[in-house]
């Protein structure tokens, strides 16, 4: 009696364990049904939410003068889908405050774009897929939240126009960009740039250049090489001095140095014929001058104009050089008199 019952109690344990593992078994078969069933369900809601989020792109895209442009304004897209990629044929992007946080890699893919225009948002930085835009001629990043620029965008060897104004914490450009043999707009205004970077300086097309609302402290003293450019804005610096290589800028038509601590206005500045509009208003100059006989009968800001501008420049150069010349006879004067003054 004790065997049968000791067998029987062996044949109850193993029905018992098969029963469990059974049910193990059958529960993980479940439980993997279930995770294939969802992550199906997951694949088809995704590819309809792709068909829906690329339909609803589809719907920004427009063609003007044979351009394809996607413009989306006033929207919120913090992240742009990969479904995009399926519009690669598009050549401009006008992205305006949507809220954008980053750039996609995927930018890569298109390569027929010519504009990419993603004005105030939150980007925050520049993915060196950049350098792949070939045919890209303009970048306009103004108003955004970038800190740092990649030298992959000195690849972009047709890019022509580059506006990367009030990234607030934007303070150098990697030496790559001197690679940039077709830009000639550029607006660097409302950074931390204590100096006009090298890579500027060797442009050879640059034109015009906007640095105003910077920390510019001084200008590079080889300024002059930029040969072609027209059109320099410097307000709201740090600006005390100017280079005596200004003067040979022969392109230089617009200046604008207003709000900045120069003391003085080099006397090479006066043989800038080219020079077509200048402005020297809110500066500490050493020399109190304002021009005489202004019209009364101009508005306020032609006033303007004539006290601190290409008039002004002439006049103020020409009596600094005289009240030079008055403070150095005074002064020969005076060593005269304590020369005497010893002697006796």
């Amino acid at each position: 009696m004790t065997g049968v019952t000791v067998c029987c109690g062996t044949v109850n344990s193993i029905k018992t364990l098969w029963e469990t593992r059974i049910k193990k078994s059958t529960d993980e078969l479940k439980k993997e049904r279930e995770q294939r069933d969802r992550k199906a369900v997951g694949r088809l809601t995704g590819a309809w939410e792709d068909r829906i989020t690329l339909a609803k792109l589809k719907g920004k895209v427009v063609t003007e003068e044979g351009r394809v442009i996607l413009r989306i304004e006033k929207e919120e897209w913090k992240t742009l889908p990969p479904a995009l990629v399926q519009l690669s044929q598009i050549q401009e992007w006008q992205l305006h405050r949507i809220g954008l946080q980053k750039i996609p890699r995927f930018i890569s893919s298109f390569e027929s774009l010519l504009v990419l225009d993603l004005s105030r948002n939150s980007v925050t930085e520049i993915p060196k897929e950049i350098g792949k835009l070939s045919r890209l001629r303009e970048l306009l990043l103004s108003f955004n939240r970038v800190s740092y620029v990649p030298e992959e965008l000195g690849c972009c060897e047709n890019l022509e126009k580059l506006e990367l104004a009030m990234n607030e914490d934007l303070d150098e450009l990697p030496t790559q960009l001197s690679n940039l043999k077709k830009l000639y707009h550029l607006d660097l205004s409302m950074n931390l740039f204590t100096t006009i970077p090298d890579c500027v300086v060797n442009l050879p097309s640059l034109e015009w250049l906007d640095m105003g609302s910077n920390r510019l402290e001084s200008l590079p003293e080889d300024i002059h090489r930029m040969e072609k450019l027209h059109t320099l804005w410097l307000p709201r610096n740090e600006l005390e001095y100017l280079p005596d290589n200004i003067s040979h800028m022969q392109s230089l038509d617009t200046l604008v140095l207003s709000k900045n601590k120069l003391r003085d206005i080099p006397p090479l500045m006066e043989g800038m014929s080219n020079l077509r509009f200048v402005n020297f208003r809110d500066n500490p100059l050493t020399y109190d001058v304002t021009l005489p006989d202004l019209k009364e009968d101009v508005d306020e800001e032609e006033n303007d104009r004539e006290m601190f501008g290409r008039e002004f420049m002439h006049f103020y150069i020409q009596e600094a050089r005289k009240r030079g010349s008055q403070t150095s006879v005074l002064n020969v004067m005076l060593e005269g008199v304590s020369e005497t003054a010893s002697s006796l």
